[in-house]
Order: structure tokens, then C-alpha cells, then sequence
């Protein structure tokens, strides 16, 4: 019966070039990454990893429950405290991953009585929380604050989120977050700022909100991810306390979930405070992340990953898997993952790469494009 209902679906996926497989990383590859979202190059700092084998040793190997039970140890008070302070913010609360952030801060505001308002390139999991918040929902065009100005000036909710990114996944540009937040208090409303691409890599490595001067405002939240430049796994939500508080009372994939594995707490932990003592590792970001977009002929992006536009997407897996064979691995970028539809090979930047390996990669990638683009 499955065979019958999927090998369809599976024929038309692969007709379009859009199948997706897994493929397992083996320990010690000999390789240069370019694909994973390690930003500031911490997965494998000893200060990271001893931290986080010292939590399973004092804590154990899971959190062995929700956060409302017996999941919360000192460990994500810790975590939680750090992060607040380090981006400016009043609070923070903890979750088992960033999509669960996104998911949770979006319908535990949501709602009959609230309009969302989202941009067209949010990541998915603002995407599904829209769908989940049983609220209306505004799409409006990329990074167009008029037309966010003019959903809120015709709305009849009594609340309105406004969802961004501070850098956006795909083409790593910024939002005007200064014009978003202002037409957000002008119309009442609460702007959501998604910090995954922006934490440790925009503002210093406090990220956007924080650069921009609207860290700690009580109409402007944040939401980050703990699995990119903090080197771990987790997701965050950041904003007044009066908002934690609600989120522990009516997030349901706070509530509901197991809570963050103390050994993840402990290496985003340890992660942020090796960003904090070498305030350097942001801008080795953006260095290498010029470098890549030279190579890929396209302009310096504002975040970590460099995005090159394909013919299609055969092209952009062939092109990754060229550059595979020569020593360095990067991701492509594919329907339905592209927000407009055009597939990209994928360049993350981050902040351990030696010039000897940024050279071989550069010269990787711009051959392996030139054949295919």
C-alpha cells in the first residue's frame, strides 16, 4: 500500500532533480567543510567538548524530562542568564531545538486575535508556526517595510506579530530591523527577530537586534539557535521576563518537550564564553565569507553563508559533488528550500580556516562552478 501511494511522489521528485539523500559523515575526514553551520569553528574547541563531557558526567546523558518536571538543572538557568545578558536582553528561556523556539514563541502569541505578519524568505519553522497559530497571516514581500506599514495599518486584530530574520538563510542579507521596529510600536505591535544567522557573526557577535540599539525594547523579541556559532544543540527565545513567563505557561513545545540535554547546555555554554574572551572570531567570519564570494562570483553577503545562483538544480548538486571530489564539501540549496525558487550551492564561512585551506577551497569552488553555472 505505501509503495503504491509514494513511489509516485518519490518518480516526480527525482524527474525534477529534487531528491534528497542522506549521507553519513565519517570521524576524521580529511576534507574542508564548507557545508556545515559551525560559524565560529567551536564543534570541536576542547574547551566545548570538555565542558560538555563534564555535564554528562555530573547531570547524565539526558535531561530525563520536560522543563516543568524534572528537566531544568542549573545548567539551563546558567545558559539562559548568559545568553540575556551577552545579547541585551531582559530574559531568555531554553529550548530543545530552534525550530521548537520558533514554534513555541509564534502560537503561544498567536492566536484568533493576533494578525502575523511574515516576511516571504522567513525560515521554515516560522513558516510552520504561522500555520500552527490558528491566526491570520500576512505574507508580505521580502524585506518591504511598506508593505509590513500597510497589513498593520488595515488590521482589525487587537495584536500583530511582525516575523524576521536579522540575516536571512538563503541570500545572507539583513533586515531593516530599525524601520520594522519602529512601524511595529507606531502600530502596536511586537516585531519577532530571528537571531540563527546573526548570533556570533552580526553586531560584534551579539547580533543584529543588539547592533541596531533595539535590544531590550519591550515591542522587540528574539528567538536563536544554539546549533550554529554556539557549536551545540538548542534553541533560545529572548525578550521582557513577563514574556518568559508566559512562554513556560503556554509554549506548548516548551511544555511538552524533553528538555535541552544538559550536555548541549553546557557546550553552548562554554561556546559563548570562548566567543566572549576572543571577540576576533565574528570577523574571521566575514573575512572568509568575502573570500568565498569572491570565488563564487557573486557580492560579499552580510552573514556567514555566501549563496551561488545555479542554471538548476542538477547543476548546483553536480557542482557540490565536484567539489567533493576534490577536498571540500558544500551544500546546495533546492526547491523547496529557496524561497524564489532558484537552486544555489551553499558556502558557510567560519572562523577556523587557515589561509592554506580558504585557498584550496576558493580554487575548489570556483572550478567546480565555472563548469556548472
Amino acid at each position: 500500500m505505501l509503495h503504491d501511494w509514494l513511489a509516485p511522489k518519490a518518480a516526480a521528485l527525482e524527474a525534477r532533480g529534487l531528491t534528497r539523500r542522506l549521507r553519513a559523515r565519517a570521524a576524521g575526514e580529511d576534507l574542508i567543510d564548507l557545508a556545515g553551520n559551525d560559524y565560529l569553528g567551536l564543534t570541536r574547541d576542547p574547551r566545548v567538548i570538555a565542558a560538555a563531557a563534564a555535564a554528562v558526567e555530573t547531570w547524565g546523558t539526558g535531561s530525563t524530562a520536560s522543563r516543568l518536571v524534572t528537566g531544568t538543572t542549573e545548567l539551563h538557568e546558567q545558559l539562559e542568564s548568559a545568553l540575556a545578558a551577552y545579547a541585551g536582553q531582559e530574559s531568555a528561556l531554553a529550548f530543545s531545538s530552534g525550530y521548537l523556539a520558533n514554534l513555541g514563541i509564534v502560537t503561544a502569541l498567536g492566536g484568533p486575535g493576533t494578525l502575523l505578519v511574515s516576511d516571504e524568505h522567513v525560515h521554515a519553522s516560522l513558516v510552520d508556526a504561522c500555520r500552527l497559530a490558528r491566526s491570520r497571516v500576512e505574507v508580505v514581500p521580502h524585506n518591504d517595510a511598506e508593505a509590513v506599514e500597510k497589513v498593520l495599518a488595515g488590521r482589525n486584530e487587537p495584536h500583530a506579530l511582525v516575523l524576521t530574520e536579522s540575516v536571512f538563510s538563503v541570500l545572507s542579507d539583513e533586515a531593516p530591523l530599525t524601520e520594522l521596529a519602529a512601524l511595529a510600536l507606531a502600530h502596536d505591535a511586537v516585531l519577532l527577530v530571528d537571531e540563527a544567522h546573526g548570533l556570533g557573526v552580526s553586531g560584534g557577535g551579539r547580533g543584529g537586534v543588539h547592533a541596531a540599539g533595539l535590544a531590550g525594547l519591550d515591542h522587540v523579541v528574539v528567538t536563536m539557535t544554539l546549533s550554529k556559532s554556539l557549536a551545540s544543540q538548542g534553541g533560545v527565545v529572548l525578550g521582557p521576563s513577563v514574556l518568559r513567563d508566559h512562554l513556560i505557561n503556554r509554549a506548548r513545545p516548551f511544555i511538552y518537550d524533553t528538555g535541552l540535554n544538559p550536555a548541549a547546555g553546557a557546550a553552548a555554554l562554554a561556546a559563548l564564553r570562548v566567543l566572549q574572551a576572543e571577540p576576533h572570531r565574528p570577523a574571521a567570519v566575514h573575512a572568509a565569507a568575502a573570500r568565498l564570494a569572491a570565488a563564487g562570483g557573486v557580492p560579499p553577503s552580510r552573514g556567514a553563508v555566501v549563496s551561488v545562483p545555479m542554471p538548476g538544480p542538477r547543476e548546483a548538486v553536480r557542482a557540490a559533488e565536484l567539489c567533493l571530489e576534490n577536498g571540500v564539501r558544500v551544500g546546495s540549496f533546492r526547491p523547496p528550500s529557496v524561497p524564489d525558487g532558484i537552486s544555489r550551492v551553499r558556502l558557510t564561512a567560519h572562523a577556523g580556516l587557515s589561509s592554506t585551506d580558504l585557498d584550496r577551497a576558493c580554487a575548489v569552488i570556483a572550478d567546480a562552478i565555472g563548469q556548472f553555472s
